[in-house]
């Protein structure tokens, strides 16, 4: 059962004169990320088909998820009348597809593939988290505050999953770290670029993978602060198996702020 519903939103504190014009962009490449979460559930409902624990809580999962999606929609349409959510959707998945004939994990494993779902959340929840505090906006703020706590319980769910899996498949770390990189890399791949483009250039403009990818990274990324990366690395050190505080997560951490404050700068 959802734990906070659009109803819970409080809308009418919505001040559009405090919105940032590049946040609102990149509340709409998200909105449409988040939509589309049914295409995920399907991937892992195939993959995890013999996995009870999984399969009782995957339709949650979906549905929150969609849930975020059709909020950032509806606040992108609040902010720019001119923002058509329901068609700015279609137009992401006509254009980016994961694939759905594949009834084993792309990661090797079922570790492997639950570590991969804690990547992503770390992503997630960090996202809504740098978001929430880089928006001087309230009602973004809130929505953002919602959604990176769900972020966070996903993390927390799918970690749980993993180390049940982990126990059996005896996935060695050093496995689960090639995952855990392999799928932080993944994030430079079309999704995101894709969704960029879907949601915020007019019909008609080609699409560039390179230019859309740079512009989400700057926005997103523009967005992060130092508390924000290091609660990214230590939560993917904890899901791979490794000291979320030792020395390797130390160098990850002033790795990943660089990296970070890089692509900001781009």
């Amino acid at each position: 059962m959802a734990r906070w519903t659009a109803a819970d939103i409080p809308w009418v504190a919505f001040e559009p004169a405090r919105l940032d014009a590049d946040l609102l962009k990149l509340v709409k490449a998200a909105s449409v990320v988040e939509r589309n979460a049914a295409d995920y559930t399907a991937y892992l409902r195939a993959v995890f088909r013999g996995e009870p624990t999984f399969l009782a809580i995957a339709d949650g999962w979906q549905a929150d998820e969609e849930r975020h999606g059709d909020v950032l929609g509806r606040y992108a349409e609040m902010a720019d009348p001119g923002f058509d959510f329901p068609s700015r959707f279609r137009r992401f998945v006509d254009g980016y597809r994961i694939p759905l004939d594949r009834a084993t994990s792309v990661r090797g494993s079922l570790t492997g593939e639950m570590l991969a779902r804690c990547i992503v959340e770390t992503g997630t929840s960090s996202l809504y988290s740098a978001l929430g505090d880089a928006t001087e906006e309230p009602l973004l703020k809130a929505i953002c505050r919602r959604i990176a706590a769900d972020e966070f319980r996903h993390y927390k769910m799918f970690y749980e999953v993993m180390r049940a899996l982990a126990q059996r498949e005896r996935v060695p770390v050093f496995r689960r770290l090639a995952v855990a990189v392999g799928r932080v890399r993944e994030a430079d791949d079309d999704e995101l670029s894709y969704a960029w483009y879907a949601a915020n250039e007019a019909e008609g403009v080609p699409y560039e993978r390179r230019s859309c990818a740079r512009a989400y990274a700057r926005r997103a990324f523009g967005c992060y602060r130092d508390k924000h990366a290091e609660r990214a690395v230590s939560m993917i050190m904890k899901a791979v198996g490794l000291a979320p505080h030792g020395w390797l997560a130390a160098n990850a951490k002033r790795f990943a702020k660089w990296k970070m404050a890089a692509l900001a700068a781009a």
